[in-house]
């Protein structure tokens, strides 16, 4: 069995969007600022239907994670929100388990994305994906609320660079760089 992960780009006070994210506005306002890393990778880029791209040491990691990963997790509101930015072929090309409380047909998509929505908590979304993803590893996407619900229910791996912390109140990621 793959370990189960989460992959964020976080800023140093603990947010993962801008204020004001919406349908609307995906990322909130400056959120783009997150992720303007990402942007360029070659790696990223074919993910999106997009040419070029840088192909660097963080364009491979973001290559092999892609490559190591056979299921998505992710939360409604994560869905929600980039269901139409992403259209008809999502950058995932893998099975995505949608966890909500509202139930919705599975919706299969272009490249090989599947969401399903599973209205029976985290636990129920984590085991379907371990059982379609083989050995392969599970990303764990986001949104903040469903990153926190793993964390707080010890679901996430320790190692490999990730601590996590948390307290009564706030629940956060450190992504730790190792020294080469």
């Amino acid at each position: 069995m793959g370990k189960v992960a989460v992959d964020l780009s976080m800023s140093l006070d603990g947010f993962i969007t801008g204020p004001n994210d919406g349908p609307e506005n995906g990322l909130g306002d400056g959120g783009e600022r997150l992720h303007e890393w990402l942007y360029d990778l070659s790696s990223w880029r074919e993910r999106h239907n997009l040419a070029g791209g840088q192909s660097n040491r963080d364009a491979e990691i973001l290559d092999e994670a892609f490559k190591n990963t056979g299921a998505i997790v992710m939360g409604r509101r994560m869905f929600d929100i980039a269901e139409a930015p992403w259209g008809d072929d999502p950058p995932f090309h893998m099975p995505v388990f949608v966890v909500t409380h509202r139930a919705r047909e599975k919706v299969v998509k272009q490249g090989g994305t599947t969401f399903t929505f599973v209205t029976d908590g985290i636990e129920s979304a984590l085991e379907r994906a371990k059982a379609i993803s083989g050995d392969k590893d599970i990303s764990v996407a986001g949104g903040a609320n469903v990153v926190q619900q793993y964390l707080k229910a010890g679901l996430l791996i320790e190692g490999d660079g990730v601590t996590s912390r948390q307290n009564t109140s706030r629940v956060s990621c450190h992504k730790i760089t190792k020294q080469e």
